[in-house]
C-alpha cells in the first residue's frame, strides 16, 4: 500500500486551485488560490475532486458563529482554510494503514481538508463506493444531508425497516437539503407527508411525494391540525412547544436547525429538547448526524435504486465558489448547491 501511494504521488501535481478563507467573514471571504496539495494522513485517502456540495454548516463554519464553533475550528481564524465537507471523486493515493480503498476506486463522504478544491483527503471509514448508475454530483450533495435526513427520521421513529404506513409526518423546511430528502424517506417508508416551504418551492416538493403542501406564507404552520406522528423541524422559526401542540398522544418532536429562533440557537434547542424529555417527559427528540462507511453505503443504496434524489438548486464551477457560498447563506436555496472543479 505504501508502494502504491508514493507511485500515484509522482503522477500528481504539487498545487492545486482550492476556494480558502483566511479570516471568518461572509462570502467575500472567500477567494480561488492556489495552494499545496493535501496529502493523506496514515488512514487517509486523497480523492480527486469530481463535485463538492454545500450545506448550511459550512456557512456557520465560514463565519465562525455561533462562537462555539471556534473552539474546534480556530479561535482568530480557520485551522482548515478550504470550505466544504461533501465530496466525490477518485482516489488518487492512500495512506499506507488504508486497507480496503485503493487508487481508482469512485467514493463518495466527509472531507477532512475541505472539498472546495481540486483534491481533498478523506478518512477511510467516512466514504463508501459510489454506486454505478450514480453521478458524482448526485453522490455529493448526499451526504450529510441525506444522512441527517435519514438519522432524524430514525430518531423519530421512522427508521429502515419501520412501516410507516398510517403515520403523518410533517416537515418544516421541506425545500432544504435535509428537508427535501427528509420528504422523499418517509414517503418511501409509507408515511403521508405534510411538507411546509415557501410557495415558490410547492411545485418541486410535491414532485418529491409530498402528499400536502403548507405556504408559511400564507398559513401559519401551528394553525395545522394536531395529528401528526412526527414533527420535523428544520427551520426553527416556533417555538417547540407549540410544535408539540400538533402531535398526536404519543407524536414527537425533532428539532433540527442551527439558526437562532425562540427556543435559542442550535445547542440551546438541543439541551432544550434533551432536559424536557428526560425531566418533563415531553415527546421531543434530538439527534446527532456523523458519517461512516456503512451509513453511507445506505444512503449509495437509496440513489441506486432511485428511492432518493438529491433537489438540486444550481450547480456552480469551482472558480464561482464564493457566489456558491452566497447562494447557501441566502437561505433561498432550493435543494442543494453543487460545485464542481
Amino acid at each position: 500500500m505504501k508502494q502504491e501511494t508514493e507511485m500515484t504521488a509522482h503522477t500528481l501535481p504539487d498545487t492545486m486551485t482550492a476556494v480558502t478563507q483566511s479570516h471568518y467573514g461572509e462570502a467575500d471571504v472567500l477567494a480561488p488560490e492556489q495552494i499545496e496539495l493535501p496529502s493523506p494522513g496514515p488512514d487517509q485517502v486523497l480523492i480527486r475532486v469530481e463535485a463538492a456540495a454545500l450545506n448550511p454548516a459550512d456557512v456557520f463554519l465560514m463565519r465562525g458563529r455561533p462562537a462555539l464553533v471556534r473552539l474546534s475550528m480556530g479561535l482568530t481564524r480557520p485551522k482548515v482554510g478550504v470550505r466544504g465537507s461533501d465530496v466525490a471523486g477518485t482516489v488518487v493515493a492512500v495512506g499506507h494503514k488504508v486497507t480496503h480503498w485503493r487508487t481508482g476506486d469512485r467514493v463518495f463522504g466527509e472531507a477532512a481538508s475541505g472539498s472546495l478544491a481540486h483534491f481533498a483527503t478523506a478518512a477511510q471509514d467516512r466514504i463508501a463506493r459510489i454506486p454505478n448508475g450514480v453521478t458524482a454530483a448526485d453522490a455529493a450533495a448526499s451526504v450529510m444531508a441525506a444522512l441527517a435526513a435519514r438519522d432524524g427520521l430514525t430518531a423519530g421513529g421512522l427508521g429502515e425497516g419501520v412501516d410507516g404506513a398510517g403515520k403523518r409526518v410533517l416537515i418544516v423546511g421541506a425545500s432544504g437539503g435535509i428537508g427535501s430528502f427528509a420528504v422523499q424517506i418517509a414517503k418511501a417508508a409509507g408515511a403521508h407527508v405534510t411538507a411546509v416551504c415557501s410557495g415558490r418551492n410547492a411545485d418541486a416538493v410535491r414532485a418529491l411525494g409530498a402528499d400536502a403542501v403548507v405556504d408559511y406564507t400564507q398559513e401559519a404552520v401551528t394553525d395545522l391540525p394536531a395529528w401528526f406522528d412526527l414533527v420535523f423541524d428544520n427551520v426553527g422559526a416556533d417555538p417547540m412547544a407549540s410544535l408539540l401542540r400538533l402531535t398526536t398522544p404519543t407524536g414527537v418532536v425533532l428539532p433540527n436547525s442551527g439558526l437562532d429562533g425562540p427556543d435559542g440557537g442550535a445547542l440551546a434547542r438541543v439541551v432544550k429538547a434533551y432536559t424536557r424529555h428526560l425531566l418533563l417527559r415531553r415527546r421531543y427528540r434530538a439527534f446527532y448526524s456523523a458519517p461512516s462507511t456503512a451509513k453511507l453505503q445506505a444512503i449509495g443504496q437509496l440513489l441506486s435504486e432511485g428511492t432518493i434524489a438529491p433537489l438540486v438548486d444550481s450547480v456552480m464551477p469551482l472558480e464561482r465558489g464564493s457566489e456558491a457560498m452566497a447562494r447557501v447563506a441566502s437561505k433561498h436555496a432550493r435543494g442543494k448547491v453543487i460545485v464542481t472543479p
